[in-house]
């Protein structure tokens, strides 16, 4: 397996098709870290059941192992495999997946809970990015937290991304990402929308669905 070191220019670098989704996908089930681009900015993940992996990501971001780590999937049938809907917030997703909304969601895989160190609760979108999309198709679920050091603003330009992260196992280039930043993460209680984090989508925007 290639691990990228800083300005090594032999890292694993892909691009958005058949091909190149096809070894990240191998990747990431032999338990790699692959980077890839997104709707909103250029994504670190991996498989969030493999504990190792989820480890090295927190290493790699070093990212505080008490923020827990998003889930990216490709449908809402996906998603239901290991979170749990009602009505109220399953209308709120249909018109904003696949989109920049995070939904944080009581977890019902016991498996996943274990693996990110999950209390009761998930956070979980579908990403609006074609290529995200078909690489989560080969792999059903991935990590997908920001792909950047924490603290440090996200990329959305491939070289700098490139240029400033390091021991990876593979990059898929998207180009730039065009966005208006990071998702917007909410959970609902009640059916009441509780902002966690204000991204690209506003408050307004989601309560007028």
């Amino acid at each position: 397996m290639i691990i990228k070191e800083k300005n090594d220019d032999d890292v694993l670098k892909v691009n958005c098709n058949k091909e190149g989704l096809e070894k990240a996908s191998q990747i990431v089930s032999q338990g790699g870290i692959v980077i890839f681009p997104t709707d909103t900015v250029y994504g670190i993940g991996c498989n969030p059941y493999n504990k190792e992996s989820v480890e090295k990501i927190y290493k790699i971001k070093s990212r505080d192992i008490m923020k827990l780590l998003p889930v990216l999937t490709y449908s809402i049938e996906t998603a239901e495999k290991i979170v749990e809907f009602d009505q109220f917030t399953k209308k709120i997703v249909k018109k904003f997946w696949p989109g920049p909304l995070t939904v944080i969601l009581k977890v019902t895989d016991k498996k996943i809970k274990e693996s990110l160190n999950l209390e009761n609760k998930i956070a979980i979108r579908i990403p609006d990015h074609k290529c995200t999309l078909e690489l989560l198709k080969k792999c059903n679920f991935l990590v997908g937290t920001s792909a950047n050091i924490s603290g440090n603003l996200p990329y959305t330009d491939p070289e700098e991304c490139l240029k400033n992260l390091e021991n990876y196992d593979i990059f898929v280039d998207g180009g730039i990402i065009t966005s208006k930043g990071e998702s917007t993460i909410i959970e609902i209680e009640n059916e009441k929308i509780k902002i966690i984090r204000e991204g690209s989508l506003t408050e307004d925007e989601i309560l007028q669905s």
